[in-house]
């Protein structure tokens, strides 16, 4: 499985449509910079047919190094999280 970067993706993009590469990456970055802001105010940003995605919190937990075998705290922490939409689990486009 390979990875998919913003640039690959917004060039495949606009060579299905005929469109500006520069364009299509502006406006691809734009869509994900929109997603993030959203989710970071904390709204959920649902996009029909694909997903949801939300801020997830984790709380603060010990945890251990694994080189040394210590205890260490580990922070608490938010990160975004996405849920896949029923039509994408069933693999329909």
């Amino acid at each position: 499985m390979a990875n998919l970067s913003l640039r690959e993706l917004s060039d495949s993009l606009a060579d299905e449509l005929g469109a500006p590469k520069s364009a299509t990456y502006d406006a691809l970055k734009n869509v994900f910079d929109h997603i993030a802001k959203g989710v970071h105010k904390g709204d959920r940003v649902s996009i029909f047919g694909f997903g949801t995605f939300t801020l997830r919190q984790r709380k603060a937990r010990v945890g251990r190094n694994p080189q040394t075998g210590e205890a260490i705290q580990i922070k608490a922490s938010s990160s975004i999280g996405f849920k896949a939409a029923s039509a994408q689990k069933k693999g329909k486009k």
